[in-house]
């Protein structure tokens, strides 16, 4: 509200977002944020801590939200469903009585979560389209797959914003996943980065020389989306073309919007040269 210039100061903020109902802000990281104002907001009667006939209408004039007049609103009433969530929760019940409590480090990735996260995921998947039936990859053992492109082996752009801290071990990029098939295998990443400012054709040509199967990892940041040309040229005959594309922090995220949807940087340019 105070960027898009709705209010003009913190206390003003804190004092509108109540008033219109909203009970917790989303502050991480934030040492000044706009809900700590909320006591200089009550001090000054732009907020309630109860509903109170004569108080309520006497603060009302002084509350101001960008030059409007309107009824302050009670703390207590934006508070006791936060807490009431708590409550539920079980935040204040002894840990005794809290069966999470008794978890340790020895619950995270065991093999029976792994797996469940696999299921999961693999439960998760919505094929679009798959022309001649190309997937599942048939005898992988008997052909020659060539994986390209700045996704295909870099854990690090495989999440996006909000994500917790990876550890790469557990990480299966597309390069790592396909090499535990009975398959032949050649990588080349053509660009380090999604940006792919500077790209190595050399590199991508040599992976994909001959290659049965070429999988083709594109996109801004993190699995999801970019835009590809309609029109691309067929792969040599006898060769398959596998497109994974994504979207991430890297090049768009919360508070970096993006001017066009195109391929990011030499991205294009792998693609096709993917394809010849």
């Amino acid at each position: 509200m105070l960027g898009h210039g709705y209010t003009h100061s913190f206390v003003e903020t804190a004092a509108a977002a109540v008033n219109a109902g909203c009970n917790l802000e989303l502050s991480y990281g934030m040492r000044d944020n706009v809900f700590m104002r909320i006591g200089e907001a009550l001090a000054a009667g732009n907020v309630t801590l109860e509903v109170s006939g004569a108080g309520a209408a006497g603060a009302a004039g002084r509350c101001r939200s960008s030059g409007r007049r309107r009824s302050p609103q009670t703390l207590r009433a934006r508070v006791r469903p936060l807490f009431y969530t708590r409550l539920r929760l079980g935040e204040f019940d002894p840990p005794a009585m809290n069966p999470y409590s008794r978890l340790g480090l020895s619950e995270v990735q065991t093999p029976a979560h792994r797996a469940l996260a696999l299921e999961a995921a693999v439960k998760s998947f919505v094929l679009l389209k798959n022309e001649r039936d190309t997937l599942p990859l048939r005898e992988p053992g008997a052909g020659r797959i060539a994986v390209v492109g700045p996704f295909a082996d870099n854990p690090r752009v495989l999440f996006g914003d909000y994500a917790p801290v990876p550890e790469p071990q557990y990480i299966y990029t597309p390069r790592r996943g396909l090499e535990t098939l009975v398959a032949n295998v050649s990588f080349a990443a053509g660009c380090q980065e999604p940006r792919c400012e500077h790209y190595a054709p050399a590199e991508v040509a040599a992976a994909a020389r001959d290659a049965d199967v070429v999988l083709v990892c594109l996109g801004t940041g993190t699995w999801g989306a970019g835009a590809v040309p309609a029109a691309l040229p067929c792969p040599p005959a006898g060769n398959t073309l596998l497109l994974g594309s994504a979207t991430g922090i890297d090049v768009e995220t919360e508070g970096k919007d993006r001017e066009d949807l195109s391929l990011p940087g030499h991205q294009l340019q792998l693609l096709q040269d993917a394809v010849r």
